[in-house]
């Protein structure tokens, strides 16, 4: 889970070095020799995986029970200092592991969301529903904006979540006359101050989005949010789910009220077995799908060159939370490219489909090894920015640089590569 390797792993180095050309096959053609069995629902194995993570969630919790006494024992017979020590490490990584099981009911939901634990819809929206409801998550609100994310994944016109901002939005001048200053001045480089933003994303930042619609698209007016069944995210036909979820979450919260307020619990056990847990699943979400989505070796495109198969297939598999990830996290990161072409494949089905895919598109499949803790810094610091003008669009860095550049043979259209920077001259 914590390799020690922290520099960019080979498969980003080897595509940041090769000149793009966006894929030109059709989704049809890259399903074709997919397995129909792939597609099918299992409703007992569903709620198979569902079953294992309450069990972790539950041993996990009786065992953190058990910290006190343990403590307890220790400052009695060996020194005090023993004693918080080993409160400290024991509830650490009681956190730890517990926040790692919720992450798998928030992703459980997730896949409920997209109906694929099991072939009935009440099945799939009853699980979603109290599962993210646990986790103080809209389920319905979320639902929707994120299935609008994956028909519009990396459209710049549509996209729903990590919307880039442009040259203009910075207020930068034009690319010919920039100078280095200019840059400096939109984007600190001091690391104290990258690191603050930094925490401030991760700590608050899955909350805000759901309030504000934060890193959405800026096509939504000011006060968009998940909550309101009249938020400009939501069909009308989609408002009587939006109110069910906001009441849940209202049940949820109440639920915990009680919880906190028993005789021998607190609010201290609450917030430590928890409180602390929820805000770790809050910040490997933020985490995860920035690092989906953004990337400089990465391109967005305008509508002109978007398709579906494109945007689907600008999305990177990362090995997150290392093995725990995948156990947990069913999947979602380590096969995120295939989960983006066929969303109505099971989680447990999507590894099959990621082998497939290398066979079949070797030159469009995107993995990186690099350590999640060292990609997060590499994308937060030259994630930046991109141009205004042209149809497919990498970032830029904090200097305006950018990371990949175009093939000669990049575009449909003899007329686009005015505006994209292709491979220079060597």
């Amino acid at each position: 889970m914590f390799p020690y390797n922290f520099r960019d792993g080979k498969e980003f180095t080897d595509r940041k070095n090769k000149p793009f050309s966006p894929p030109k096959l059709t989704l049809a053609q890259v399903r074709a020799g997919l397995p129909p069995q792939l597609f099918e629902k299992n409703t007992f194995w569903g709620f198979a995986y569902l079953s294992r993570d309450l069990a972790c969630a539950t041993l996990l919790y009786k065992l953190a029970w058990q910290i006190p006494t343990v403590t307890q024992f220790l400052t009695e017979n060996v020194s005090p200092a023993a004693g918080t020590a080993a409160s400290w490490a024991l509830w650490s990584a009681y956190c730890w592991c517990q926040g790692i099981v919720f992450m798998g009911f928030w992703t459980i939901a997730h896949e409920a969301g997209h109906m694929n634990i099991s072939p009935y819809a009440y099945v799939n929206h009853l699980t979603g529903l109290l599962c993210h409801s646990f986790l103080m998550t809209p389920f319905f609100g979320w639902r929707a904006s994120h299935n609008a994310h994956h028909k519009a994944t990396m459209n710049l016109e549509r996209e729903e979540n990590w919307v880039p901002h442009t040259r203009k939005e910075f207020q930068l001048p034009e690319k010919s006359i920039a100078q280095p200053h200019d840059y400096r001045e939109v984007f600190e480089d001091a690391p104290l101050y990258t690191l603050i933003r930094m925490i401030v994303q991760q700590s608050i930042g899955w909350n805000f989005y759901l309030a504000t619609n934060a890193t959405g698209h800026p096509r939504y007016p000011a006060g968009t949010n998940h909550f309101s069944p009249y938020s400009q995210l939501f069909r009308p036909s989609q408002r009587f789910g939006i109110i069910l979820a906001d009441l849940t979450l209202i049940g949820a919260g109440y639920l915990h009220y009680l919880y906190a307020s028993q005789p021998g619990v607190g609010f201290l056990n609450w917030f430590r077995l928890w409180f602390i847990p929820y805000s770790f699943v809050n910040n490997w979400i933020v985490m995860l799908t920035f690092l989906h989505h953004c990337d400089p070796t990465i391109p967005y495109y305008k509508k002109s060159q978007w398709t579906f198969l494109r945007g689907a297939l600008s999305t990177i598999d990362r090995p997150f939370l290392g093995w725990a990830g995948e156990v947990f996290l069913h999947h979602v990161s380590r096969h995120h490219v295939g989960h983006h072409l066929f969303v109505n494949v099971p989680f447990y089905n999507q590894p099959k489909v990621t082998e497939y895919l290398k066979k079949v598109l070797p030159d469009h499949y995107n993995y990186d090894s690099t350590n999640m803790y060292r990609a997060f810094w590499r994308n937060f610091t030259e994630c930046c920015f991109i141009e205004d003008e042209g149809d497919i669009l990498f970032f830029k860095n904090k200097n305006g640089e950018q990371q990949r550049f175009f093939a000669e043979d990049a575009f449909d259209h003899p007329t686009v590569p005015s505006t994209a920077e292709v491979t220079p001259a060597h």
